[in-house]
């Protein structure tokens, strides 16, 4: 039986069938079990070209492994190796590594040689490769004497570098003193060779360190090569340098250092050869010179460069394709080009390739009598030789076996037996290496027997492919069967899969497939089975997957991660940023169901995946964090075409923190007027990087820029370099030139001067011109210093000028300035205004009509005319005294005005001035007038003293304002009852002259209301309202105590107090649950106190209730009733026609300021005043 299980599925026919592995005799790598004899099988052995290192003790590997153990031995050079003869070297115990110790004595180099093990046993021998021994060398450089390398500027240079030979080969780098990496870049560049290549020099590159150093990694060493000096001089210099040992003609020209095309420094001539082996990396280098600099490009002349396994390095100098094959052998061609020409150079690649296995021979367990073949097939360029070997000696001298045929690369075996056991060598080798390859022939009868452990609990996730391991072994080979449960069937291929190593294979694992399953294998020598479990779990789920987040920089972001799985598995969620585990810093934390990062900084963007591990499956989600800041500011500003007026700006700008620059801001100093100050230049578009930038005359610029982007603006970019423009002569003049005269006999002309920025030029003056406006004069001029007012004298009083003044600096005039006009000063008009006259309106409001003063008499301008008015005394000889005067001021050339706010039944008098913008005219003579009678306002107090049982008193103040002569007062009444219902309404006269009044007949014990008001002939005032109860009967009082001392009404009272107490509870419960109740509606019904009417049949009011038990309204309470408001005629308010005491009035009469006055308001019925609460209002307050 062979070992050999290929990886395939036999097809079984169609129906119901076993599924029962029918394996061919050859299959692979099957593993005979170590306690079952076998040939020995090499494990482990050092590489072929093992380099040491001779500071350490030398370990030769070999390891093997057989049944019976193997011994090993050892040959060097091709000759037996006796280890006992040598006291420095040692094999370790069951192994045979060897251990060769140079570290207490000895030299590594006293062991270099091929060295190759061998382990033996009764059933064959294994061999190693030739493992050759070399210890690592890491020689210092020569001694030698560098000369100074002198060269004129942009000659081109090699530096050699030549490192010693060492093994491995060395790394090559340049450095200075400093241990600083020289730069490097397309001019200047390190060859494949080592050695530092110049296209051109340049006179940066002088320097006395350029230091060549080797390091050999095998010993951790670095060597150093002596230190190369270069000067690079100019013509002159050179010139100079060799004056002294050359002829004239041997002098350099000036133009020395002149373009030139490209010539290849390496590799030399139009084309070179290159080989390399199948498998390593294919490197090809072209290094130029010239002046520009060239630039190398390649090209495969007969096909492309392949595709992900080509890179340029060395600034494209270097082309490398990687796992170079024989397909890539052909013609590579590198172009060298610079303006001034190109050239190219043709390396003729060919791959050539060691030995590589097709097919390795693979080990075989073969039963007595049974047929077999080891196969051994290898390629390479050239083909590689294949020979045999039996236990390590070349099967042509080795001993014979009948059951063994020859054919080239395959042994035949036919009819084995145990004699046939034994270890074979496939040697397939060329030119450029070699294979080997071990593998045996073991002859065994054995029965099956199942390797895989009792019982395996395999567990699988649903709806994944489910693998039941059944490793066996047995010779012959056995077949295999598997069943589900203690009675199923066999399985068929219809559902399940099985494989040539007998793992059985469901495709797609169900939650009913869970159970018990059987592997059955069978030879002819035997049968053995063992059982396996199979348990389905539910699959880990992210419910919650992280999302895309965009957040500023400092700011707090969290990222969600919900899972759910199996509940037997227990998950473990793990947090990864960009793939790797997330940065050690606190401001990562990690709970349940979140990672959040708090205080963002730009490190932190990127992929955030959150990854639920079972021991079963695993399942991630990921989230882009991107962090967005404003804008880095811009950097490197220039200033290019450099104008009179203009000038070219150009920057980089700064990196936007993933957030578009919408637009970058310009913005300007002065440094020659305003130091410090910036300004704002101009805008442009986020995708442009320079603006033209137009500049006035003698200013110092300097500029900065800003970026912006939907997050904000950057912080300003370093200032630009100053520019001074030329001084020109001012191109505009002054602003807000005005002339007006501070006395009446001069004209102070004012203007708003230039600024710095404006003045264009040193020596900034004005000229300033004037002339009267209606005159023959000549303009009389004047040239003033930076100052911004002239004063003209001895004008005559409010004339009228022509003004004009124009900037002017040492360079020359501003344009022609704008005539303005302007007056001389203004004095006091001296004329009254005439024919005052006025009407009276109504108690309130009077209209004042006046002839206008003449122009001339003015003597400024207009601003409007003033009208004084007082109340001197009242028409009732009761109130006589002066008050304040009151102003109100009409603008313009207004002849009339209202004078509203006037109080009723009183003696005005008033006069009028004109107003200009010195001050106010004469006054006009005082005119006279009165104003009628007003209603009156509320009664000033009302009391109710002496109650007794059926009567009250009223006393009461006469109103304050009375605003007429009183004719009468009215009293109203009604009864509130137990239930705060309204009685009917009485209606009373009461004398003018009275101030206590007793109501008789009352009912005892009951509340009653009271309205009262006073009356002119102009009606009815405001009212003021009042309460008050009639005192309580004693007989009924005692017949109370008498009823409240009996037992019957005492239980009648703890009943009702029951029942009320149920009553309550149920009402609490209904309340809680959102239900009315009968209070509830009754507060529905008075919920507004501004919506209950008045019963309109008989006069009366509603209900009334009192909500703080029955507690009376306060005195004096002036709340209007029902909110209505009736205007009378003479209702006016200043709020029409003016403001206070200086008011004033637009032209057309209109009063433009505001008043604050009361409007006067009346009840319902004509007799309430407008700040009493109305019954309804009452009542709902109880409510």
């Amino acid at each position: 039986m062979q070992l050999k299980i290929m990886p395939k599925k036999k097809p079984l026919s169609a129906g119901r069938v076993p599924l029962i592995l029918l394996l061919c005799q050859m299959i692979s790598a099957l593993e005979v079990p170590l306690d079952l004899v076998q040939p020995p099988t090499i494990t482990q052995q050092s590489p072929k070209d093992y380099i040491i290192d001779p500071r350490e003790n030398i370990v030769i590997q070999c390891e093997a492994k057989g049944k019976p153990p193997p011994s090993f031995s050892w040959t060097r050079n091709g000759t037996h190796f006796d280890i006992d003869k040598d006291p420095l070297v040692t094999m370790k115990p069951d192994s045979g590594t060897l251990i060769i110790n140079i570290m207490s004595e000895g030299k590594a180099e006293t062991y270099e040689g091929v060295y190759q093990c061998t382990a033996r046993n009764e059933r064959g021998a294994a061999v190693s490769n030739n493992i050759v021994v070399r210890p690592s060398r890491s020689p210092l450089w020569t001694k030698e004497k560098l000369e100074p390398i002198i060269l004129r500027n942009g000659q081109s240079l090699v530096l050699p570098c030549r490192p010693p030979i060492g093994l491995p080969p060395p790394i090559i780098f340049w450095m200075d003193n400093s241990f600083q990496r020289l730069p490097q870049s397309e001019r200047v560049s390190q060859g494949l060779n080592g050695d530092l290549y110049f296209s051109n020099v340049l006179p940066e590159d002088t320097r006395e360190d350029y230091i060549c150093y080797a390091r050999f990694n095998h010993t951790q060493t670095i060597q150093q090569k002596q230190p190369i000096s270069v000067k690079v001089i100019s013509v002159d210099e050179l010139n100079d340098t060799i004056a002294a040992n050359l002829s004239d003609t041997e002098f350099y020209g000036a133009k020395s250092n002149r373009e030139r095309p490209p010539t290849f420094l390496t590799p030399e001539g139009n084309a070179s050869n290159k080989e390399e082996l199948r498998g390593n990396v294919l490197s090809l280098e072209c290094i130029a010179e010239g002046l520009p600099t060239p630039i190398i490009y390649w090209i495969k002349e007969d096909g492309t460069l392949p595709m992900n396994r080509t890179f340029y390095r060395n600034f494209q100098k270097t082309l490398q394709i990687i796992q170079v094959s024989e397909a890539d052998s052909g013609n590579y061609q590198c172009i060298a080009k610079n303006a001034l020409g190109a050239i190219h150079h043709t390396i003729s690649v060919t791959v050539k390739a060691a030995p590589y296995w097709i097919m390795a021979p693979q080990n075989l367990v073969l039963s007595p009598g049974e047929d077999g073949a080891l196969i051994c097939r290898a390629n390479g360029n050239p083909k590689p030789r294949i020979s045999w070997l039996s236990n390590g000696v070349p099967i042509e001298i080795a001993p014979d076996d009948p059951s063994r045929k020859i054919d080239g690369d395959t042994i035949i075996f036919s009819n084995v037996q145990e004699r046939s056991s034994a270890v074979y060598q496939c040697n397939a080798s060329n030119e450029y290496g070699y294979l080997l390859a071990n593998a045996f022939v073991n002859v065994l009868a054995e029965p099956p027997r199942i390797l895989t452990s009792a019982n395996t609990l395999y567990q699988v996730i649903a709806n994944r492919p489910a693998f039941l391991d059944c490793a066996f072994f047995g010779s012959p080979l056995p077949t295999i069967e598997w069943f589900k449960g203690a009675k199923g069937s066999a399985l068929g291929e219809d559902v399940y899969g099985l494989h040539e190593n007998g793992t059985l294979e469901i495709p797609v694992a169900q939650k009913e497939s869970t159970g018990t399953y059987t592997c059955v294998a069978r030879n002819k020598l035997g049968m053995a089975k063992n059982e396996v479990n199979l348990e389905i779990k539910d699959p880990t789920r992210i419910i919650k997957q992280p999302e895309y987040a965009v957040v500023q920089r400092g700011n707090t972001v969290s990222f969600e991660c919900k899972v759910k799985h199996d509940h037997t598995l227990i998950p473990t969620v793990t947090w990864l940023k960009d793939n790797c585990e997330l940065p050690n810093d606190g401001r990562f934390t990690v709970d349940k169901d979140h990672l959040v990062v708090a205080e963002v900084s730009d490190d932190d963007g990127g992929t955030y995946t959150c990854v639920a591990n079972t021991t079963l499956d695993s399942v991630s989600a990921s989230a882009v964090l991107s962090v967005v800041d404003v804008p880095n500011p811009p950097f490197d500003l220039e200033l290019t075409d450099q104008l009179d007026k203009s000038v070219q700006l150009s920057w980089t700008p700064g990196d936007d923190n993933n957030s578009p620059i919408t637009k970058f801001i310009i913005e300007y100093e002065d440094a020659m007027h305003e130091a410090g100050l910036w300004h704002h230049q101009t805008e442009v578009p986020g995708t442009q990087t320079t603006a033209q930038l137009k500049l006035s005359p003698y200013v110092n610029y300097s500029f900065r820029v800003m970026a912006e982007n939907s997050l904000g603006r950057s912080l300003p970019s370093e200032a630009s370099e100053q520019y001074l423009t030329k001084a020109a002569e001012p191109d505009k003049n002054p602003m807000t030139v005005e002339g007006l005269g501070s006395e009446p006999d001069n004209l102070v002309i004012t203007w708003k001067p230039l600024n710095g920025f404006e003045s264009n030029g040193p020596g900034l003056q004005y000229k300033v011109s004037w002339r009267q406006k209606d005159g023959d004069d000549e303009w009389t001029s004047v040239v003033v210093a930076n100052v911004s007012k002239y004063i003209v004298s001895g004008t005559p009083t409010f004339v009228p000028y022509l003004i004009k003044v124009q900037a002017l600096n040492d360079v020359g005039f501003a344009p022609e300035p704008a005539v303005v006009m302007g007056h001389s000063g203004e004095d006091l008009p001296m004329v009254a205004p005439g024919n005052v006259h006025v009407n009276v309106v109504n108690s309130t409001l009077a209209e004042v009509h006046w002839d206008p003063v003449p122009l001339k008499s003015i003597r400024g301008h207009l601003q409007g005319y003033r009208i004084y008015y007082w109340k001197a005394q009242s028409s009732s000889k009761r109130n006589r005294r002066h008050i304040e005067k009151k102003i109100l001021t009409f603008q313009g050339s207004k002849t009339h005005g209202m004078l509203p706010g006037l109080e009723p039944f009183s003696h005005y008098t008033l006069h009028i001035r004109v107003v200009n913008g010195k001050g106010e005219g004469p006054a006009s003579p005082d005119r006279v007038f009165n104003t009628p009678e007003g209603v009156p306002s509320a009664p000033s107090a009302l009391k109710i003293v002496n109650p007794t049982l059926d009567s009250l008193t009223l006393e009461w103040d006469p109103p304050s304002h009375p605003n007429g002569i009183l004719t009468e007062y009215t009293l109203k009444y009604q009864p509130i009852n137990s239930t705060h219902e309204l009685g009917p309404l009485v209606d009373l006269k009461i004398p003018a002259n009275k101030t206590r009044w007793t109501l008789k007949n009352l009912n005892f014990s009951t509340r009653y209301k009271f309205y009262f008001y006073a009356q002119t002939s102009a009606g009815s005032g405001s009212q003021i309202t009042e309460e008050a109860v009639t005192t309580v009967d004693e007989a009924m009082a005692s017949r109370q105590v008498d009823i409240a001392t009996q037992g019957w009404f005492i239980g009648l009272m703890c009943a009702v107090a029951l029942l009320i107490l149920i009553l309550l509870i149920v009402c609490f419960i209904r309340r809680n649950k959102g239900g009315k109740y009968p209070v509830k509606e009754k507060e529905d019904a008075h919920a507004d106190p501004e919506i209950q009417p008045m019963k309109e049949d008989d006069g009366t009011f509603g209900e009334y209730s009192d909500a703080e038990d029955h507690k009376p309204l306060k005195k004096g309470s002036r709340t209007p009733s029902d909110r209505t408001v009736k205007k009378e005629d003479s209702d006016d308010s200043l709020v029409d026609y003016g403001e206070g005491v200086n008011g004033q009035f637009n032209e057309d009469g209109s009063f433009i300021g505001q008043y604050s006055g009361k409007k006067e308001k009346e009840p319902a019925e004509g007799n309430e005043s407008s700040e009493a609460p109305s019954p309804v209002n009452a009542m709902n307050s109880f409510v």
